[in-house]
């Protein structure tokens, strides 16, 4: 038997131990994973091609024009031609009232309507997580179907219900009496608002409830055999545990504000005295572009814009994570 075992161990002749250690090439290096990257960077590749296309070559081609202007030659009578013009367009944005009282105007907007909206989307997300299963699923597809409405459609609905003829508001408003002007001073934007909010609760209401979903049931329970109601365990358990859902619904809100467009542009069709075309500043770049036929600036506006659009949603994410903790 001891025969066997020495022979079993003895290694037979012209063979060698290898001495290769696992993961490593006969040289004694390591394989090479470039193949991996590379299949890995053909499965972003698709997307990548999309951002740059969307993204990336339409702000630098904005960055370009930014930089030129258009001159008339021949004491302004002759044709016009694009001069290279540096850093000129950016400063008369600085200068430009109109475009900085617009932008001040949807921060306003938003203070006010940003809350009520989440607010509402909170309650009604809420009421959805304590109801029953098919009810739930009955009033979640009710609630989403204003987002899942396009915005053009949506605004349409509303500029129908705000005109002063054939309104049928207008006329349940004559019958008891009333006469209300939905774009008269402040109710311009109590109606925008009422747009905007009715476009978001929806989308907004299914983030916060798929976070409540995901709370665990165990922390209700013993809340519950503390002797605590359910509003009790929906103000000091659920809303305190979700509160990364509504700093980013939040955000998300805040940048959409900044980029209000569609909806000032159609109501502006009843309401050209209230809402003007300096209105907001994404509505103020679109006639400077296309009824000026100003590009070069409308340009450099744009990227403006979208630099205070970043700088405000930073120190917004900074400020509510810092609360947050």
């Amino acid at each position: 038997m001891s025969t066997e075992v020495h022979e079993r161990l003895t290694p037979a002749p012209g063979r060698r131990p290898s001495s290769r250690r696992p993961g490593k090439t006969p040289g004694g290096e390591k394989p090479r994973r470039g193949g991996r990257q590379y299949k890995g960077l053909l499965f972003t590749l698709p997307f990548l091609l999309g951002f740059m296309a969307t993204y990336v070559i339409p702000i630098g081609y904005a960055a370009y024009q930014s930089l030129f202007q258009q001159k008339a030659s021949a004491l302004g009578f002759g044709p016009t031609r694009t001069v290279y013009s540096g850093a000129a367009n950016f400063t008369s944005v600085f200068d430009d009232a109109s475009f900085w009282s617009s932008l001040a105007r949807v921060i306003l907007l938003g203070a006010v309507q940003i809350p009520v909206m989440l607010g509402i989307s909170l309650f009604m997300a809420l009421l959805l997580d304590s109801a029953a299963a098919r009810a739930v699923r009955f009033f979640r597809a009710g609630l989403l179907i204003p987002y899942v409405v396009p915005t053009v459609v949506s605004t349409l609905v509303w500029l129908f219900l705000y005109s002063p003829t054939g309104s049928p508001l207008h006329d349940v408003l004559q019958r008891v009496g009333a006469d209300f002007d939905f774009f008269g001073g402040l109710t311009t934007y109590l109606s925008l608002g009422n747009v905007l909010t009715w476009q978001s609760i929806g989308f907004n209401m299914l983030l916060i409830s798929a976070a409540l979903q995901s709370l665990p049931r165990e922390m209700y329970e013993a809340a519950r055999l503390d002797g605590a109601s359910e509003w009790r365990i929906a103000w000091s358990v659920k809303v305190p545990n979700i509160t990364g859902i509504l700093i980013l619904t939040g955000m998300f809100s805040v940048i959409a504000r900044l980029q209000l467009f569609g909806e000032p542009l159609i109501l502006r069709q009843i309401a050209p005295e209230s809402i003007n075309t300096d209105f907001s500043p994404m509505l103020t770049i679109y006639y400077k572009a296309f009824q000026t036929g100003d590009y070069n600036y409308a340009a450099a506006q744009s990227l403006i814009l979208a630099l205070v659009t970043g700088v405000i949603a930073f120190f917004y994410f900074r400020f509510t994570n810092r609360r947050a903790s």
